[in-house]
């Protein structure tokens, strides 16, 4: 009896664990963010640092402002000529024009669909042959890395329960299976740890249950 209230317990909460896991990462970056110009600001006018609330709540708030004045900025000509020129300035920066070009073509991709980037799933053999997982199609074609690399696919392989810092893998295309999933529900599986699995079709494909 205590060993079935307690995997109860720990199925019920760990959904909401793994929430504030990721709240707390966003939280932890913004006061970081904004911890520095806020204390100096607090030592110029002689009042005492503020607190870790403190810190939170003008974070939220300074990034919130940020994001609005950065999308009224692309809503106009003026605006769109500044954002232009820190874009010119910061491609000509040694090592922060290579994150950040990476960075740009990474966000353009996923907001354009440009060659089916991340909305293709496939089933791969990862991380050894025998064990397979699945990943989303990010190019196909890697020519410029290897020679026949025409023939294989880059793959992006998301981790749990935080899909973000997955791994890239360049695979034969022979070797990669397509799937009938849709991005939101690879996702699903990957952060779920494969407890939501898919369930099998006729056609001998996967299929993911749709949430009721």
């Amino acid at each position: 009896m205590i060993r079935k209230y307690l995997l109860a317990g720990i199925f019920t909460l760990f959904p909401m664990v793994v929430t504030l896991w990721i709240l707390k990462g966003i939280f932890t970056t913004l006061v970081g963010i904004f911890r520095g110009p806020l204390t100096w600001a607090a030592h110029q006018v002689h009042v005492p640092d503020p607190p870790t609330w403190g810190l939170a709540l003008f974070s939220a708030l300074g990034t919130l402002l940020l994001l609005l004045l950065v999308g009224s900025l692309v809503g106009n000509f003026i605006g769109r000529q500044v954002l232009a020129w820190l874009d010119e300035l910061m491609m000509h920066i040694p090592v922060v024009k290579t994150i950040y070009g990476a960075t740009r073509q990474l966000v353009g991709a996923i907001q354009s669909g440009q060659g089916g980037s991340f909305k293709e799933v496939v089933l791969v053999e990862w991380p050894y042959p025998g064990s397979y997982t699945l990943g989303f199609v990010a190019s196909r074609d890697c020519s410029w890395a290897i020679p026949q690399g025409e023939t294989m696919i880059a793959v992006y392989v998301p981790t749990s329960p935080n899909p973000t810092s997955g791994y890239v893998v360049m695979i034969e295309a022979s070797r990669v299976r397509p799937v009938d999933l849709s991005a939101n529900q690879a996702l699903t599986w990957a952060v779920s740890g494969g407890v939501v699995a898919p369930a099998r079709t006729g056609t001998g494909t996967f299929r993911m249950p749709e949430p009721p």
